[in-house]
């Protein structure tokens, strides 16, 4: 009997042993929990940061882009309307040619129209 008196001790030395191990186990289990949220809402926090960041850039950008291309096109269309210009001129400066050229003889046939008996 005295067997089963000493063993009943020692087993209850070993139960509390695992329960106070268990014990310690789920207060870690916890702990990392707990680190576990932790990382997630800096990560999610970091993440929110870099996405600002990066909209920002390609924001910057594309602005950047639209700009380039809206000097490309004006400087295009400056051209094409100095050509356009300079072919109107030209075209003016020949009229003014023919006319001054034909003008004589337009006169001399408005007079012979108004002088024919």
């Amino acid at each position: 009997m005295k067997e089963t008196a000493v063993q009943a001790p020692v087993a209850d030395s070993r139960v509390s042993k695992i329960i106070k191990s268990l014990s310690e186990l789920e207060n870690d289990i916890d702990s990392l929990n707990s680190k576990v949220a932790d990382m997630k809402k800096s990560l999610n926090s970091k993440a929110i940061k870099e996405i600002d960041s990066l909209k920002d850039q390609v924001t910057k950008m594309a602005i950047k882009e639209a700009e380039s291309l809206i000097a490309e096109t004006k400087a295009r269309a400056e051209q094409q309307s100095k050509k356009i210009a300079a072919d109107g001129q030209a075209k003016l400066e020949k009229l003014r040619s023919t006319i001054d050229s034909k003008f004589n003889e337009a006169v001399d046939s408005v007079v012979s129209t108004i002088l024919k008996p």
